[in-house]
């Protein structure tokens, strides 16, 4: 090439350099990305590690995910009052092409690959904003499902109004509920085939975790190249043990943002809020998963805080809260709340 259109010496530096920042993900090469719930975007009712990417992202991106809600067919929903005009537009397609159903009834939008991601990294999920995209919520139980099947020889569907200004819900008259929308569903695919997308595991899933607002981070041991991550089951709030076996189910769109830990190995997965660590169990037998999660905070006190194993188990005692995070999704789930408070430097 002539001599002036050759890089100097400076030109060089400032080329590699810049190649270098691209083959770390710098932030300032992050890229945004919005995917949309379509017929050829969910998966229904399953994680799978043999599933096709419906998006490819990098470490560092940040991608919009819009969801359904579990309240069924735009047929069902209007019979329990929603208006046509309510239901998302979306909704009807999905119900109508989608063929490949099952084992579970979750539809989950994804899986969306990182592509750095692979098994024994942990992907860390930022969840950076979580979206009401309706103004309604509904709540069900069945026969021989939730918590007192043999009690509740019945099914009952209701739809509960909205209001996304006041972020209450209208439950009854006189009862109103404060708004706290999380993803019920929030996982990454196991090693091998398809998993029923109801029962939460290693692969965390089905968590039902109403700890997982906007501004918390959830970490997700990872076990399928690119990790596969999916979201769905969108709640605007619950109770601890959701013990029905549905939340205040809705729409929501969630914003997150994906970044590839290759400095983290976790057995299970863990989560961070503004003001605490969590830790999880999950098991078919609720004391099983109790112990679980007994032994991630110890795990977690003694490899992150440096305590002995002896003063781990006292502090689990004395300043951790375990909570039944859900009773009714075949595996049951035990979560620890450490304060961060406690932690002074």
């Amino acid at each position: 090439m002539p001599r002036h259109d050759r890089p100097t010496r400076t030109g060089q530096l400032a080329l590699w350099l810049a190649g270098l920042t691209l083959s770390f993900g710098g932030a300032s090469l992050a890229a945004d990305y919005t995917l949309l719930a379509t017929p050829t975007t969910v998966a229904w009712g399953y994680y799978s590690g043999l599933a096709k990417p419906v998006l490819t992202v990098h470490s560092g991106d940040t991608v919009r995910m819009q969801t359904l809600s579990t309240c069924g067919s735009p047929e069902r929903m209007v019979g329990g009052g929603v208006k046509p005009e309510d239901i998302p537009s979306y909704t009807a397609p999905i119900y109508s092409e989608v063929k490949d159903i099952g084992p579970g009834g979750h539809i989950l939008t994804g899986p969306v690959e990182i592509a750095e991601a692979e098994p024994g990294d942990v992907l860390e999920v930022q969840i950076l904003k979580v979206d009401i995209d309706v103004d309604f919520a509904c709540n069900a139980f069945g026969v021989g499902r939730g918590f007192l099947p043999m009690e509740y020889p019945y099914s009952r569907y209701k739809i509960i109004p909205l209001d996304r200004k006041k972020m209450i819900a209208r439950f009854a008259p006189g009862i109103e509920l404060p708004l706290h929308p999380f993803f019920g569903s929030m996982g990454v695919a196991p090693a091998g085939g398809k998993i029923d997308s109801a029962p939460p595991f290693v692969h965390a899933g089905n968590l039902d975790n109403k700890e997982l607002v906007a501004g918390t981070t959830l970490y997700i041991p990872v076990h399928a190249p690119g990790a596969l991550f999916q979201a769905g089951d969108g709640h605007a709030g619950q109770g601890n043990g959701e013990v029905d076996i549905t939340a205040l189910e809705t729409a929501l769109t969630g914003t997150f943002q994906f970044i590839v830990r290759k400095d983290m190995h976790l057995r299970w997965p863990r989560a961070e809020t503004p003001t605490h660590y969590i830790v999880m169990g999950l098991h078919e037998d609720l004391t099983e998963a109790a112990k679980l999660a007994v032994r991630e905070a110890i795990d977690f006190l003694v490899t992150e805080k440096h305590l002995t194993r002896d003063d781990a188990y006292m502090l689990s005692s004395v300043a951790v809260d375990f909570c039944a995070t859900e009773l009714v999704d075949g595996n049951k789930g035990v979560h620890g709340m450490i304060p961060k408070a406690i932690f002074r430097k």
